[in-house]
């Protein structure tokens, strides 16, 4: 068999598995969003379960998505041994972020060159692994294991700050194979490097995402969310001036990325008076934070077009016009307006923002994308050759078949994490003293009452998908002195929301 037959017999089978995994995917995703924007978790969990033996190895690399929607439902449900076990599962599945064997990258990068990036292992965002130690901090929390949640603040607080670094590497690596294979002669490799490099390439891609400097993005990568949360629990748990200046640290670099945020000032101030010893902790009265997970986070959406590629003729390059697939994210929808805090006297707080995950996403999609326009190009220009090549030996015919392979595998890698939230908002109060707290909706009216345990520092955390589900609100003790209470506000919404939705 000549190279070219077996070059489209491969295109040819890989269309196929890439098509029906992409179906597979879509379908599971739309039933689990449907779930889970109704509020109705345990049918949500059902779309994204597998079935595996006891004594069976769950591959974690290939279900990591499933296990990452599965530890999030299992939280929001006050199953925190499951979220756990899920979540440390995924952890298993992401250690490609720290060390990835090279044959098996080089295997995988060339499956994704050949066919398109959704033939490889899902690669999580350091966003979502620095949620998933996030989450698994707040789940030991709510079971009263202050130890391990320890641990998982300050794991989900190491993996943002080597972030920048794995950035910077990933980018050089990519940049430096390019140029390596260019110099040794690989034709593919110089029309990769000319086409990257063309000003009228890039200015197509400058047409439909506009230039990168465009793009909301942070200065420097983090989850804002994640460092706040740190910043509280080691406030609420300090035992050594190390601690609170680890705690003022963290709310000092969230509200310097907000600057005109009166809650995270607040914090900020509050942390830095006591690392200093302006304040005593004796004089802080029992503190109460109210952190609201709202709407649902971004997803990715499939953009195609056509931009022009320098390809060999001969022995001169010439543009050609070729077809590529690129993701893009699109927001979702989230719930109107803030939640609003009422305590003893009558007197109501409103949370404010302090952080939106499609900011920190496109954060590191800025960073990525060089990566993933290389590889869109590396596949348009290998299945281009393959096109000329097959009508060079098999004529129109040939030709035709190939094109037709290209338009089947020209595919962005859409997968993603969908139970991430559209923002954050946070509040702070004094424990009221009836320990009686009432949350209010975005229209003023009563979501419901929270019991505030008589204990130094509370944390109320709030999570609702859509107007359509009830907020989730778990009560924990930030000192993880005993087990958290889970409740489902309004209550009327229960017998309200539509169960079992397909």
């Amino acid at each position: 068999m000549t190279a070219i037959k077996y070059l489209v017999l491969v295109l040819g089978v890989a269309a196929m598995v890439s098509g029906c995994s992409s179906y597979q995917h879509r379908n599971q995703m739309a039933s689990f969003n449907t779930a889970y924007s109704s509020g109705d978790y345990d049918a949500a969990l059902k779309t994204v379960s597998f079935g595996s033996e006891d004594d069976e190895t769950v591959d974690s690399e290939g279900r990591l998505l499933e296990l990452l929607h599965q530890g999030e439902v299992y939280r929001l449900t006050g199953r925190n041994e499951e979220s756990v076990r899920a979540y440390d599962l995924a952890e298993v599945g992401m250690k490609y972020l720290d060390t990835e064997g090279m044959l098996e990258t080089a295997a995988e990068n060339f499956m994704a060159v050949m066919v398109n990036d959704s033939q490889r292992d899902y690669e999580a965002l350091m966003a979502e692994a620095v949620l998933v130690n996030t989450y698994k901090a707040l789940a030991f929390l709510a079971a009263g294991n202050n130890e391990y949640a320890r641990i998982e603040f300050n794991r989900a607080n190491d993996r943002t700050r080597r972030a920048v670094d794995y950035f910077r590497e990933e980018i050089a690596e990519q940049q430096a194979a390019l140029e390596e294979k260019a110099r040794e002669g690989e034709n593919n490799a110089s029309m990769v490097r000319n086409s990257l490099q063309n000003k009228e390439f890039q200015a197509a891609i400058e047409n439909h995402y506009g230039p990168a400097s465009s793009w909301s993005v942070f200065p420097e990568f983090i989850v804002p969310s994640s460092t706040y949360l740190h910043g509280i629990y080691f406030l609420a748990n300090a035992t050594s001036g190390g601690d609170y200046e680890r705690a003022a640290t963290s709310l000092k670099r969230v509200a310097q990325m907000s600057p005109d945020s009166a809650i995270l000032k607040a914090d900020s101030d509050l942390a830095t008076n006591l690392a200093s010893g302006k304040q005593s902790l004796t004089e802080l009265p029992p503190q109460v934070w109210i952190v609201y997970e709202n709407g649902l986070g971004p997803v990715l959406q499939e953009e195609r077009f056509d931009v022009p590629l320098l390809l060999f003729h001969g022995n001169q390059q010439a543009p050609a016009y070729i077809g590529i697939a690129l993701p893009r994210y699109a927001d979702r929808p989230m719930v109107p307006g803030t939640l609003g805090v009422m305590g003893d006297n009558a007197e109501t707080v409103q949370t404010e923002r302090i952080s939106d995950m499609g900011t920190v996403i496109r954060t590191e999609m800025k960073e990525r994308f060089a990566g993933v326009l290389t590889r869109a190009v590396t596949s348009a220009v290998i299945k281009a050759v393959i096109q000329n090549e097959a009508a060079e030996q098999f004529g129109a015919l040939g030709q035709l078949g190939a094109a037709a392979l290209t338009i089947a595998t020209t595919q962005a890698d859409l997968r993603g994490w969908q139970a991430m939230p559209d923002h954050w908002q946070a509040a702070r109060i004094d424990r009221p003293e009836s320990g009686n707290l009432t949350l209010l909706d975005n229209q003023g009216g009563v979501l419901g009452n929270v019991e505030i345990p008589q204990q130094p520092f509370t944390l109320v955390y709030v999570k609702r998908p859509t107007m359509l589900a009830p907020a989730t609100v778990i009560t924990m003790d930030l000192q993880g002195g005993g087990e958290a209470v889970v409740a489902r506000l309004p209550e009327i919404a229960e017998s309200a929301q539509v169960s079992g939705i397909q």
